[in-house]
């Protein structure tokens, strides 16, 4: 990997990973549109630099990350389903992580429940709930795991998940944020364990994971604050729409035979 490209890719982790557009099919139409080979580094800095993300949301919510135990058990709680379905289901995942088509459906059904899902759910949320219990968590922790089909969008799907429990717009979508690091953190931690003596051995690889986390913290910090803002504001429709129109895009580049796959 080149140093642009590594730039680039973090760039796209830390601005798509909170947002409700799927970071994990960017970084899959990335890694093709760039023809970055997939070689076991590459595979291991896209979930790497995921760890500088979950950095941003702990320094954004420095304080939330040391209110008290209750907190952390809520995380747990949420974690467990799609800590156990992607123990089960990892090689069905991982063969679905290299499908281009499957990101552009799953882009394009997401993006017409996205712009939906603001009449469904009222915009006045005087009566919603601003705090996370056991059983919420849990729900949310399950809804999350649909995200593992790339494309779908694990942001989406947590606060979708938080909306029919009736939380808040922002508090659902801060939850998210939350539940991302025990998941994200797992992720990362399996994935260096698994590779280390392959990252160990190069002092090159090092630096670039290095670089590529330092850039989505910068990126993923700031694209976080706007989103919740915007969130509250305008609701969902613009993601819905950019969305579709993606999908539909890889969608018609695929049909007119355009070599948008993965290079092995």
């Amino acid at each position: 990997m080149s140093i642009l490209e590594v730039v680039i890719l973090a760039i796209v982790e830390g601005i798509t990973e909170f947002l409700p557009i799927s970071s994990t099919g960017h970084m899959i139409i990335t890694s093709t549109l760039l023809g970055i080979q997939q070689e076991p580094f590459v595979k291991v800095f896209e979930v790497c630099i995921q760890f500088g993300a979950i950095l941003a949301v702990v320094v954004l919510y420095f304080k939330r990350f040391f209110k008290d135990l209750k907190f952390y058990k809520t995380l747990i709680v949420g974690f467990i389903p799609t800590g156990v379905l992607g123990l089960l289901l990892k090689k069905k995942i991982d063969m679905l992580l290299e499908n281009v088509g499957v990101v552009a459906v799953s882009l394009l059904l997401g993006g017409i429940v996205l712009i939906f899902i603001d009449k469904y759910f009222s915009s006045d949320e005087k009566d919603d709930k601003t705090e996370v219990d056991y059983k919420t968590a849990f729900w949310i922790g399950f809804i999350q795991s649909i995200s593992m089909i790339p494309g779908v969008s694990r942001s989406a799907a947590t606060i979708i998940g938080g909306l029919t429990q009736k939380l808040t717009r922002k508090t659902a979508a801060e939850f998210s944020f939350f539940l991302a690091v025990p998941t994200m953190f797992a992720a990362t931690a399996k994935s260096l364990l698994d590779e280390r003596e392959l990252i160990m051995n190069s002092l090159d690889q090092v630096w670039l994971l290095a670089l590529g986390n330092v850039i989505a913290f910068i990126v993923a910090y700031f694209a976080m604050n706007g989103f919740v803002n915007y969130l509250n504001k305008n609701g969902f429709k613009v993601f819905g729409y950019y969305r579709i129109a993606l999908g539909l895009t890889i969608l018609v580049l695929l049909f007119l035979g355009v070599p948008l796959k993965i290079v092995d």
